[in-house]
């Protein structure tokens, strides 16, 4: 049996959790003070995931850059890859709230969003 310490980011308590896996399967959570602890754990361990944020260059604009983010959760894995693909763009102003400025980040299914409205100069 192989164990993995993990702090819990499900909520503000950060519980330190011991999770027990054996052939590749979680086969318990330990220290959890809630149920998204044992939720984090068990996806930590068998498939981690993140947010992505950044910023990109625009032109035109009031701004020099704008904050992004992915929509949603990409595979640990592919971090590297969103931000290299990020590297490469540049938007024109304006630019809104949610506005796409990548689809299909990395081959993930997740797009890349403004999270700032920018005005054109």
């Amino acid at each position: 049996m192989e164990q993995r310490e993990l702090t819990c980011i499900g909520c503000p308590l950060g519980c330190a959790l011991r999770v027990t896996m054996e052939n590749g399967a979680v086969v318990s959570v330990e220290g959890n003070t809630c149920p998204r602890g044992d939720a984090y754990a068990r996806k930590e361990v068998t498939a981690p995931s993140r947010i992505v944020t950044t910023t990109v260059p625009i032109t035109g604009g009031v701004l020099a850059a704008v904050s992004v983010k992915t929509a949603g959760e990409i595979p640990k894995d592919k971090i590297f890859a969103c931000l290299r693909a990020l590297k490469t763009v540049s938007v024109a102003a304006p630019v809104a709230i949610g506005q796409v400025v990548l689809a299909d980040v990395a081959g993930t299914g997740v797009d890349v969003i403004a999270t700032k409205a920018v005005a054109a100069r």
